[in-house]
């Protein structure tokens, strides 16, 4: 109990430091001013309503020069997400490199959070036009488990191969519902967000016990699989004799 009392402390002074963070900056490469200008657009229209002339205004670059830089509106998404991903990889993991892989990526996912906390309502314009666009939503949930692949290696736990693919495709969809109560939480403490993030690894916990059960089940029907009989009086595998 203290140390997740602990955790939740370190994550409220992370989360007030962050607030003045913000991942992108106006000031910075074309590639930033995009960035920024898209963010600023989305938190006030859907990203369907929002043309790449508007963005090239916004940003204070030539269209030509937006088009060099950027295929697409998801593409610019994309490279902010990317953004994100990098600031959490990069952030300072040593209190908490002791702690179990659940605390762990708790922490990792608060840091995430914390540093998304001034692009909130972009997020929540986001998740208003996912919900009404199937096509939107299949292109941001392939970005969600591509990011959450990194999430889960910044916790020390593995998303390689089909087993970590199913991971970070299972952490996707637990981390998009806890964005649902993030988006609300007007605690500066986010005690309900952190709330509902405990639960949803709690299930997510739950979920990867069962996972690995499944996947020894193959080994198992290995150890059983019939043997015949060969002419000298032995018995050989089956699928090796194949």
């Amino acid at each position: 109990m203290a140390r997740r009392s602990a955790r939740k402390s370190s994550a409220r002074k992370s989360s007030a430091q962050s607030t003045r963070r913000p991942v992108t900056s106006a000031s910075g490469s074309d590639r930033d001013k995009i960035i920024a200008a898209f963010l600023e657009l989305l938190a006030a229209k859907r990203i369907e309503q929002i043309g790449f002339a508007e963005i090239a205004e916004a940003a204070g670059v030539p269209l030509p020069q937006l088009r060099n830089e950027f295929a697409s509106t998801l593409a610019i998404l994309a490279a902010h997400i990317k953004s994100v991903d990098r600031a959490v990889l990069g952030a300072d993991l040593t209190d908490v490199e002791e702690e179990p892989p659940r605390e762990r990526l708790f922490d990792v996912l608060m840091r995430r959070l914390e540093i998304l906390k001034p692009h909130r309502e972009a997020v929540a314009s986001l998740l208003h036009s996912a919900r009404r666009n199937p096509p939107l939503a299949l292109a941001l949930n392939a970005m969600a488990v591509r990011s959450q692949q990194w999430m889960l290696a910044a916790a020390g736990i593995s998303a390689s191969g089909p087993r970590g693919a199913l991971r970070a495709q299972g952490l996707a969809a637990l981390f998009g519902g806890v964005l649902r109560t993030w988006i609300d939480d007007d605690d500066p403490g986010l005690a309900r967000t952190m709330a509902a993030l405990d639960r949803a690894l709690g299930r997510g916990q739950r979920f990867a016990g069962l996972l690995d059960d499944l996947c020894r089940i193959p080994a198992r029907l290995c150890r059983l699989r019939p043997r015949r009989r060969r002419r000298d009086g032995g018995y050989e595998d089956t699928a090796a004799a194949a």
